[in-house]
């Protein structure tokens, strides 16, 4: 298996700032302590499948305030994500490592199920395809591994809908590609979607937020 570049796509978990859908469910501090505990958790898998750099993709930029107190682990490297919409940040951060001879699975930090067996396997699947995919139950994806680039997978794309893990597949059809589409797994995005965190994660949380 080659090297594969693993880009981690997060927001800095603060209260008011992220996880806004889970407030009504778990409050602001409650929100923001389960996204930094997911953001540990991927970086822990992505660290943990041995499968090449890994590199955490930051908004606001990593030099921010914002990140105070929050600390990166050692060797995960640190970008911006810069401007544009999610589209725009992820094609820059897709292009950067493929341009660079290093295939690339694009992650966030929403899918506590996407653990490193299982990128590991879609690594191991750009051996023989040039894309490898997992959509999330909400219609979105929680993992797009690319061997090489086109534009088209990023531009005018109607992010945060139900409908971007289907349009993303036309488009892959579109080019020819050869595609691997893996198991569906579970965002947490809404206060329904908490019966998919790990057990204890939620109550950990309200004993964090409670201290």
């Amino acid at each position: 298996m080659n090297a594969t570049r693993i880009i981690v796509f997060a927001k800095a978990p603060r209260p008011g700032r992220v996880k806004t859908r889970l407030i009504p469910a778990l409050g602001e501090v409650g929100a923001s302590r389960l996204a930094e505990r997911m953001l540990r958790h991927t970086l822990e898998a992505a660290w943990a499948a041995d499968i090449g750099p890994v590199e955490l993709c930051v908004e606001p930029p990593p030099d921010s305030a914002d990140w105070r107190n929050i600390p990166f682990p050692p060797g995960v490297q640190t970008s911006a994500q810069g401007e544009g919409d999610l589209g725009a940040r992820m094609a820059r951060a897709a292009r950067r490592s493929l341009d660079s001879h290093q295939r690339v699975l694009l992650i966030g930090t929403d899918c506590p199920q996407l653990d490193a067996q299982t990128l590991r396997d879609a690594a191991l699947l750009l051996d023989t395809h040039h894309a490898v995919m997992h959509p999330a139950h909400d219609g979105g994806y929680v993992l797009l591994g690319l061997s090489i680039f086109h534009s088209s997978l990023f531009a005018d794309m109607p992010w945060g809908t139900s409908q971007v893990a289907a349009l993303t597949r036309e488009r892959l059809a579109t080019l020819g590609w050869r595609t691997a589409i893996g198991r569906t797994l579970a965002d947490i995005d809404e206060p329904d979607d908490l019966i998919h965190l790990p057990s204890g994660w939620q109550r950990a949380i309200e004993l964090e937020t409670a201290s």
